[in-house]
C-alpha cells in the first residue's frame, strides 16, 4: 500500500528514496526498472529524508521524536538529536544540510505536547561535533516545515505552514552566517490564504521549487488560492516557473539523475517525475 508520500532525496545510484507515511515505511524507488522496494518496513513515522555529503541517510522520524542517521554500508542506525536542554523533541518534520555539513531540521509539537517534550516549534543546528542548537523558536516563527539553503550558503529559507485562520502561510528568507546562526528575517513569498508550501529544494543558481497547494479543500481556512503544484521563484522571490500536480495532497520535492536535472515530487499515492533545464543541488 502506497497512501500518503513524502520525504524524496536521491542516493549517488540514482534511487529514490522517500517517506510513506500511512504505513510508516521507507521505500525506494529504481529509476531504471521502474520497481519500488522497501528499504525500511518500520521506519518510526519517518518524514523528511535526505542523503548528507558522505551518502548517510538523515531521517526526521515523527513518531520517535528524533534525527537519525543510517549507513548504507553497514546498516548503522545513529540517533543524532532526541533531546534538547534535557526534553524531548516533538516530531521532527524536515531537514537539509550546508556545505559544511551542518545539518538543520524542523520540529513541531503535536496537538497536546508531554511534560518532558519541548512543546515548542523550532529550527535546530546539528553541528559535525554532534552538538544541537536551536537556532529559532516562538514568537518569532508559527510552524515551521520544510527548508533550504543557498547554494553560496548565504541564505537560509524557512516554510511556515499554518492552516488555521490568520496563522503564517509563508517562506521566511534568512541570512545564514558562518556560524550557522540566522538573522535579518524578511518574506521571500506569502501563501495566504492558500495552502502554504510544505517541502521544498533549490537549483544550482539558487531558484526555489517549493511544493505547495491544493487541488480540493481539506476542512482547514486554508483556500485554492494556491494552484497546487510545483512553484519556482527566482532568489529575488518572483515565480518564474509552475508545475501543475493534478494530485493531493502534494508535499515534497528533490533533485536527481545524472546530471540533477530530474525533479522527483511526492504527492498522495505518487512519485512524479519532472524533467528541468536547470541543474538541482541535493540540498
Amino acid at each position: 500500500m502506497v497512501a500518503f508520500t513524502e520525504g524524496p532525496t536521491v542516493y549517488k545510484d540514482q534511487t529514490v528514496f522517500f517517506s510513506e507515511m500511512r504505513s510508516k515505511r521507507i521505500l525506494r524507488y529504481w529509476p531504471e526498472t521502474r520497481e519500488v522496494t522497501v528499504f525500511r518496513q518500520e521506519s518510526s513515522g519517518s518524514n523528511g529524508l535526505i542523503f548528507d555529503d558522505q551518502w548517510r541517510l538523515i531521517a526526521c522520524e515523527t513518531d520517535a521524536g528524533r534525527v537519525t542517521r543510517t549507513d548504507l554500508e553497514t546498516g548503522k542506525i545513529e540517533i543524532l538529536a532526541e533531546r534538547f536542554e534535557g526534553k524531548r523533541l516533538n516530531s521532527p518534520n524536515d531537514v537539509t544540510f550546508d556545505s559544511k555539513g551542518r545539518l538543520y531540521f524542523s520540529d513541531r509539537p503535536l496537538a497536546n505536547p508531554e511534560p518532558d517534550q519541548t512543546g515548542v516549534h523550532g529550527v535546530y543546528r546539528i553541528d559535525p561535533d554532534g552538538s544541537l542548537h536551536r537556532i529559532l523558536t516562538e514568537p518569532d516563527i508559527d510552524k515551521p516545515n520544510g527548508l533550504a539553503i543557498s547554494p553560496d550558503d548565504k541564505t537560509f529559507y524557512m516554510i511556515e505552514a499554518n492552516g488555521s485562520e490568520n496563522r503564517a502561510r509563508m517562506i521566511r528568507a534568512y541570512d545564514l552566517k558562518p556560524d550557522g546562526t540566522v538573522t535579518n528575517m524578511r518574506v521571500f513569498h506569502d501563501f495566504y490564504p492558500g495552502r502554504s508550501g510544505d517541502g521544498m529544494t533549490i537549483d544550482s543558481e539558487g531558484n526555489l521549487w517549493v511544493a505547495a497547494g491544493l487541488n480540493r479543500l481539506r476542512g482547514s481556512h486554508e483556500s485554492l488560492d494556491t494552484e497546487c503544484g510545483v512553484h519556482v521563484f527566482s532568489p529575488d522571490g518572483e515565480r518564474i516557473a509552475f508545475h501543475p500536480i493534478y494530485e493531493d495532497t502534494i508535499t515534497n520535492a528533490a533533485f536527481g539523475g545524472e546530471d540533477l536535472k530530474t525533479l522527483y515530487v511526492t504527492a498522495g499515492k505518487t512519485l512524479f517525475e519532472i524533467p528541468t533545464d536547470v541543474p538541482g543541488t541535493r540540498r
